[in-house]
């Protein structure tokens, strides 16, 4: 790791400052470089999950599937980091998503929406596959593997997702496609679709879109609170390999990550807390037996 390489948590990811209007939402993670100048490399969502959730629990060990929830501030820095990409061909998002938004009397009005959810939804996947080799890291997914629904980590209990943005669409995008000819109302999935668009085409139409408005705006009835939530036994699919059956970092490391009695620091009500202090041999091999 470089010696030059800093970590800023909670903070904003000031390049994409300039593509909003209003002010920037915080970011998990900020990586900077602090020498020879101080800029900001990367900006990373960080979803700690379990494994396995509630869906998932009673499954066999290798069906085992983690819950994702999404924060609205996610599909913010989701479409920014697509936008940022395609500064220099805003027409193109323009020509792309227009299908989708002719024509619609009143975006704020379901009755309106609904028709033309299946071309959105056609018109942003086009423009994502037209440009699907920009994609990029947005989504850090840490897991911690549990027996079942108990306190008790597997001896290979950690690993690492990293989902590119345009992969991360797949999870409400896949879910508004299923729901498609069965919904008379506009759920979280579809509703998170019409918010990416939505930001996309008035990033097209200006080089700046106005996220707070569109997530205000553009509710459905439905709280703003969060974007969506999806189940392991939806992640599944997305997520099923050797990492995921048998995480390749040992219970044993946690010892490794956790330095100076750090574990002493932790708050139980946070769950991969509680978790690692329900763990003690961890840190004190005398207890490894009991």
């Amino acid at each position: 790791m470089s010696e030059y390489l800093f970590f800023a948590f909670e903070s904003d990811y000031v390049p994409y400052r300039k593509l909003v209007i209003g002010k920037l939402p915080r970011v998990d993670l900020v990586t900077q470089s602090i020498l020879p100048e101080d800029f900001c490399l990367k900006s990373i969502e960080i979803k700690l999950t379990a494994l396995p959730d509630n869906s998932t629990y009673k499954l066999s060990e290798d069906k085992y599937g983690c819950e994702i929830v999404v924060r609205p501030d996610t599909i913010v820095y989701l479409a920014l980091s697509i936008a940022s990409k395609l500064q220099s061909d805003r027409l193109n998002i323009t020509n792309f998503l227009e299908p989708g938004f002719a024509d619609i009397e009143d975006l704020t009005k379901i009755k309106y929406v609904i028709p033309k959810i299946s071309k959105i939804i056609t018109s942003l996947d086009n423009l994502l596959l037209h440009y699907i080799d920009l994609q990029s890291p947005l989504v850090m997914q840490p897991v911690w593997k549990t027996v079942g629904k108990t306190s008790k980590l597997f001896t290979n209990c950690l690993d690492m997702f990293v989902w590119s943005d345009f992969a991360f669409t797949r999870l409400f995008f896949d879910v508004a496609k299923r729901k498609l000819k069965n919904e008379e109302s506009i759920n979280r999935y579809t509703r998170t679709v019409v918010w990416l668009a939505k930001m996309l085409y008035d990033f097209g139409n200006s080089g700046k879109f106005n996220h707070q408005l569109i997530i205000d705006s553009y509710t459905y009835n439905t709280k703003n609170d969060k974007a969506f939530a999806i189940n392991g036994l939806n992640t599944y699919a997305y997520m099923a390999s050797s990492e995921l059956r048998e995480p390749r970092i040992k219970k044993e490391e946690i010892k490794n990550i956790f330095l100076g009695g750090g574990q002493n620091y932790l708050s139980p009500e946070r769950r991969f807390d509680a978790i690692v202090l329900s763990n003690p041999e961890i840190f004190d091999e005398s207890l490894k037996d009991i």
